[in-house]
């Protein structure tokens, strides 16, 4: 079977991109046919968001054209873009978190009464449309720094969608969002496609990609290194092409003991803002060198409970311990001393300092490790700062530059190492592979499993059902606060896994060990 013609309207010809100390772009060559889902894949740093920031003005090439049926443009700006018909969800969001939704959505565009005041009512109006479009009942006038990270990536997708664009370009757009979610989005974008509207769409997850794609291309290093339809291509050829090697495998378990109980919760629970628990008597037990996922969709208490934790909701009840001490500590400095260390899931506005250097901000949290008398050994930092950024191959031209000129995925890792340089006993990750492609991922868990074989505890939270089942030595199961499931990762199912999500309550799995002994 052929597949279908599309018109091309856009053309990226010949683009090269350079910043202080890297080429971001390589000579590289990309069209966006209309009515179609052009996917665009690559490991993190392969040059997929700043060949994205170019196409919609937000940075220009350093050599090459951009082509709109035929015709050379150019975009100084994003506003230019726009009038081209060009509109961008971020990877990274970018919206004012203490206006509402409304206003977030009409940013630039007010839409106005006789061009004297903003028709205030107008816009909540329309708004409220667009959230209906995509199945959510977010109040237009609730403010966004109230918004989970995932309900803030639907008001991003609503913006993008009131600018009724011809090429709609969509970096990471389910990073943050459930199942659920994904499938609403997924409808959205096949009823823009009928449109006539060309999609550029940015995954990290490759059967998402097969799924919805009609054209594909693939980065690596800044170059192009395949593009075709989306016709006979599967998993193994994207990952060849991304990244040299038809392997996705995630990293797999070294076998060895657990030590003693390192962690424990009882009974903790936090009343959320509606009066009803958000967190409903969670009680469970990690030991030295264990890995516990704990597998939700959102909403299901995650999230909060991470937070109970780490001290971030003074009003949450229950106990915590660590090592079998109480953990009464209340704050988050505290905490840390004990040796909590959180990973949280929102790296740009929760795990990192945007403006200052990697070095900064990997430092941040163990400041106190480097102080010599009254002074800081920049020298001992710099030394430690490198070898984390060796360990988990941190992709940076100097560790001297701000961390908002590393990709998305190497942003991640730089929060995953101030974590970690502050050796902690217990680690907690909050979707730790949020954003990260497969290479970077692989990569990621493979320092997982060394640090739980050295004897960390890690307790981290998923929405990816392959990636719990691949890492976790035992599997919990959140829904609506509860804890719903709970399941040895060598012996559980994807269809357990799911019905103790999709419901209530469901009965509890098979537990425990052999021997104490870790199977792999």
């Amino acid at each position: 079977m052929t597949a279908p013609s599309h018109k091309i309207g856009l053309s990226v010809r010949g683009a090269t991109k350079v910043y202080p100390g890297t080429r971001a772009l390589k000579e590289v060559d990309f069209d966006v046919h209309l009515g179609a889902v052009n996917v665009l894949v690559g490991e993190n740093g392969a040059g997929k968001s700043t060949l994205m920031k170019v196409i919609a003005g937000v940075e220009q090439l350093t050599s090459g054209e951009i082509l709109m049926d035929g015709q050379s443009v150019s975009f100084p700006d994003t506003r230019a873009a726009a009038a081209h018909g060009i509109g961008i969800v971020f990877q990274e969001l970018n919206l004012f978190p203490n206006m509402t939704v409304a206003d977030n959505i009409f940013i630039g565009r007010e839409k106005t009464r006789a061009s004297i005041d903003i028709a205030a009512q107008d816009q909540k109006k329309e708004a409220a449309d667009l959230l209906k479009r995509l199945e959510h009942d977010i109040s237009p006038d609730a403010l966004v720094s109230d918004l989970r990270i995932g309900e803030q990536q639907i008001v991003e997708i609503a913006r993008a969608l009131a600018q009724d664009a011809r090429i709609l370009i969509m970096d990471e757009p389910t990073s943050a969002l459930s199942a659920a979610e994904v499938e609403i989005l997924f409808r959205v974008i096949d009823d823009l496609k009928k449109r006539g509207v060309g999609i550029v769409y940015i995954s990290h997850r490759l059967e998402e990609l097969i799924r919805i794609g009609d054209y594909i291309t693939v980065l690596r290093d800044g170059m192009r290194t395949g593009a075709r339809s989306m016709e006979g291509v599967d998993v193994a050829w994207i990952v060849q092409n991304m990244i040299g090697a038809a392997t996705k495998d995630f990293a797999k378990s070294v076998e060895h003991e657990f030590g003693d109980e390192v962690f424990r919760s009882e009974d903790v629970c936090l009343v959320g803002k509606t009066g009803k628990f958000v967190v409903d008597h969670v009680s469970l037990s990690l030991r030295a060198g264990e890995i516990v996922g704990i597998y939700g969709l959102m909403g299901a208490g995650r999230s909060e409970f991470f937070e109970c934790i780490m001290a971030q909701h003074p009003g949450c009840s229950g106990s915590f311990f660590v090592e079998g001490k109480r953990l009464d500590e209340p704050d988050v400095a505290g905490r840390i001393s004990r040796g909590l260390a959180l990973i949280p899931e929102d790296r740009k506005t929760e795990g990192l300092v945007q403006i200052l250097p990697v070095r900064e901000n990997m430092s941040l949290s163990s400041l106190t490790k480097f102080v010599k008398g009254i002074h800081l050994s920049l020298r001992q930092e710099r030394e430690t700062v490198g070898k984390f950024v060796r360990d988990l191959t941190i992709k940076i031209a100097s560790m001297e530059n701000p961390v908002s000129s590393l990709s998305g995925g190497n942003q991640q890792k730089v929060v995953i190492g101030k974590a970690l340089m502050t050796s902690p006993k217990v680690l907690l990750m909050d979707e730790p592979s949020r954003g990260i492609d497969i290479g970077a991922k692989a990569e990621v868990f493979r320092t997982m499993r060394r640090l739980a074989a050295d004897g960390l505890g890690i307790l981290f939270v998923t929405s990816d059902l392959e990636e719990v089942m691949s890492l976790s030595d035992r599997i919990i199961v959140m829904s609506n606060g509860r804890i719903t499931g709970e399941f040895d990762g060598t012996d559980a199912t994807e269809e357990q896994i799911i019905a103790a999500s999709a419901i209530g309550h469901a009965p509890t799995g098979k537990t425990g060990y052999t021997n104490g002994r870790k199977q792999g």
